[in-house]
Formats: C-alpha cells, structure tokens, sequence
C-alpha cells in the first residue's frame, strides 16, 4: 500500500494537492525553494524540505526527501516564458539521477498539452507530439527520460490550461483588442479536476501510462472569455474576425474516461 507521498513543488497545484493527501491520511513530504514556506507546509502537516533544482545541479537533501516516499509527483513546470533560457530537461536529467540512487520506483510527471502543439481536430494520447515552444520540446524530453527508464513505474498527466481559484486566463484577456484564434476551442482544467485525477493514479496504480487532463467541454475562446468577463463585471476581450480553415486542437482526456472517471468541477463558473 502507497502511504507516504513526496510533491515536488508545492505551489499553486502543489500545495493544495499535499493538504488533499494528508486530509486522506497520507504522510506527505512536499518541497519548495522557498525557506518562508516551510513554515507554512508544516502548519498543514506536510513535512517540508527546501530543494532547488536547476541546470547546474540540486541544491538541498534531495535524498532524504526521496527516501521517505513511496510515490513522488513532480510538479516544477518549465520557466521558459518571455524568452528566458532555462534548461528544463537539464534540471529532470539531475533529479533523474538522484531517483536512480534512491529505492524510489514510482513517479508521476506533470506534464502539459502543450506538447501535441498546433495539432487541429481531436486529440488523444494515442496521437503523436509534435510540441513547438520551447517549453514544450522540453516537457516531451522530459516525459520521454521518465517514461522510458524501465526500471520505473511512470504515469504522465499532461493538463490542459488551469483554472481555480483567483486563476483564470480573463484576467489577462480582459479589454485586450484584436486578438485572434477567438474560434478555436479552449482546453481548459479546474484545479479540483487536477487534484482527483492525480489521486486517481496513485489510488488505482495506473502506472506506465499517459492522461490528458482537459474538462469535456471545449467552447470557442471567444464565448468563453466573453461570458467570464461578464460574469466578473470587466470588459471583455475583443477578437478579429476568423475566416481560418484552421479548426484548432480538442484534446480529449480519452484514458481517464475510459477507466469510467468522470470531472467534477466544471469550466464553466
């Protein structure tokens, strides 16, 4: 039986998905480069560890952290917006190495759809990547290093874009004019969604698979940040008249459906 869990990266997901874990009597180790916060994960009764990932190499007791679990999620999204130049894969090659060293077997990569990149029409898991940002080039490198080590047992989750609370993609959208795409489909996953699909893994032992993470429902970009914006009082997004052929990508979450789960939360507040 899974009974001690380690979260690499409690932030926005992270966090709430550790105190999910200790609510269901799990013991649960989550780590953050914040020192601030260790206070704070212990006051919700995860035993925190300040560990620092980057190109160079990990600073912190990674192995102590590994040692305790039986199940790690990795939760450390690439910072590759506004032209920096980190090297994720880099960063997984090092905790890579250090799993090796550790009796730890089973991992959960938190991936992203970013990886099937400007695919149109549906896709499944069953359809090939072909990321063309740099972060998702990065997390495909990544999910391949964990995925294809036999001597591990990895499920890869790869969420669409999130939403939560104080998160949704409006606030930024809001007054902004000219924007385009306003006819392709949103793909979009309640935090709530993330936190049972990732118990779902652990619970069932869906190891060595893939999940798409995306509610099943997917209106155009402009219905959709058009009626979030009212509901919020601000002025909404304004988008250009698409005369596209181009359809835009549906990401269907084929795996977790087929195993009879279903969301709870809907995109749609």
């Amino acid at each position: 039986m899974i009974e001690k869990i380690g979260i690499m990266g409690c932030g926005w997901l992270g966090f709430p998905l550790a105190k999910h874990f200790v609510a269901k009597n799990y013991k649960v180790y989550g780590s953050t480069t914040s020192k601030d916060k260790l206070a704070i994960l212990g006051k919700e009764g995860i035993y925190p560890y300040k560990i620092s990932l980057s190109a160079d190499g990990i600073k912190g007791d990674i192995q102590g952290f590994l040692s305790n679990i039986h199940v790690l999620i990795i939760n450390i999204p690439p910072k590759l917006r506004g032209g920096g130049s980190e090297s994720f894969i880099e960063k997984i090659k090092h905790l890579h190495v250090e799993i090796k060293k550790s009796n730890l077997s089973k991992i959960i990569f938190v991936s992203s759809t970013s990886i099937y990149g400007k695919i149109d029409g549906e896709v499944s898991e069953e359809t090939e990547p072909c990321p063309v940002s740099e972060s998702g080039k990065q997390l495909l490198a990544s999910e391949e290093l964990l995925g294809q080590d036999g001597a591990l047992k990895t499920a890869i989750v790869r969420f669409g874009g999130l939403i939560g609370p104080d998160r949704n993609p409006v606030t930024m959208l809001s007054d902004k004019q000219n924007l385009s795409n306003g006819n392709q489909p949103i793909n979009l996953i309640h935090l709530e969604d993330c936190i049972q699909m990732l118990d779902a893994i652990v619970t069932n032992n869906y190891w060595n698979q893939i999940f798409n993470g995306v509610y099943p429902l997917h209106p155009t970009k402009r219905e959709y940040y058009t009626a979030e914006a009212l509901k919020r009082n601000i002025p909404p997004p304004a988008y250009q008249d698409d005369f596209s052929s181009k359809t835009g990508k549906i990401v269907i979450s084929k795996n977790f459906l087929d195993k009879n789960h279903f969301f709870y939360t809907s995109i749609v507040s």
